[in-house]
């Protein structure tokens, strides 16, 4: 490793986004340390490190002097909204969320800056509403969308703190080769089952992972983005739409919708949520357009056709 290249720590950098984003910020020559529940030891040239999640230990050391932070932590969101579940979705998020502020806190030279990967679900269910950064965050909703990310964005606010510099990045649904929503989507496709799901107007806000990888790398380097954004396509798409999409992208003519009714029967056998795809929401990156973000792939045609490519 170049002694002069920069460390990046990723917490909880080993699921398909952190994959990811290790492989390009590496090639882009930097130093990357991922912070694992999983064991440590170097993989591919990248350092892995156990931690907990949840109390500082000597995983702390790797933040000691690093360019950035990028948090990544957190249980997947698709499984059953239990109250037991929907804690643990919660205590994930930010119990890591807070023992990284809690690490800087006790370090001589504290990391430059935060970078925390959230979600537009805190907006729960959106209806027509354009929601950009401006828009409040609603009071109640589902508990497992705002509950929980209210929740994180609170503990995010704590963690921030620590640090001279904290971006708080929320994300549409991420479109991109081997992410768990587009083969979930694709499966039901090619069974035939790739119709509207539910009433099928409910809007999709949406990402494609390059150009997400492109903001958190911007967000980086960039010492003038501060405070929330929201990292979605500028064109999000009706349920509807995006499934027709899937389909031309798997070679598939037609679909049988799914009524919203056997929507929550799969889901509940699959030991999935219902939620996820017949809430919607009418995102906008308000504040990435001002400030003259290019997004490489705006059209869900294009996003799905790289995601389902053989």
């Amino acid at each position: 490793m170049d002694p002069g290249s920069r460390r990046i720590v990723l917490a909880g950098g080993s699921g398909f986004l952190g994959q990811n984003l290790a492989s390009l910020l590496r090639g882009r020559g930097n130093e990357i340390v991922v912070l694992t529940r999983r064991a440590g030891g170097e993989r591919d040239g990248i350092a892995h490190v156990h931690w907990d999640g949840r109390t500082v230990g000597d995983w702390a050391g790797a933040l000691d002097g690093a360019a950035a932070v990028v948090n990544l932590a957190g249980r997947r969101v698709d499984v059953r909204p239990t109250r037991r579940n929907v804690a643990e979705l919660t205590r994930s998020r930010v119990e890591s969320t807070l023992a990284l502020g809690d690490a800087v806190r006790g370090l001589q030279r504290p990391p430059g800056v935060l970078v925390q990967v959230a979600t537009m679900a805190i907006h729960g269910e959106g209806g027509e509403t354009v929601i950009d950064e401006s828009v409040p965050v609603p009071a109640d909703g589902p508990p497992q969308m705002t509950g929980v990310a209210t929740a994180w964005e609170d503990a995010y606010d704590k963690a921030a703190a620590a640090f001279a510099r904290a971006v708080l990045l929320r994300c549409g649904v991420v479109i991109g080769p081997g992410d768990p929503a587009t083969a979930h989507l694709a499966w039901l496709a090619r069974l035939g089952l790739g119709g509207a799901i539910g009433r099928g107007t409910q809007w999709v806000s949406w990402v494609a992972l390059d150009d997400l990888l492109a903001v958190v790398e911007r967000a980086i380097d960039d010492a003038r983005m501060t405070g929330t954004y929201h990292v979605t396509s500028p064109q999000p798409v009706r349920n509807a739409q995006m499934m027709s999409a899937v389909r031309r992208a798997v070679g598939r003519r037609w679909g049988l919708p799914i009524p919203a009714p056997l929507v929550y029967l799969g889901t509940g056998l699959l030991g999935s949520d219902a939620a996820l795809p017949l809430t919607g929401r009418r995102g906008h990156p308000a504040r990435l357009l001002a400030e003259g973000f290019d997004f490489a792939t705006p059209d869900i045609e294009t996003a799905l056709a790289t995601a389902t490519a053989r």
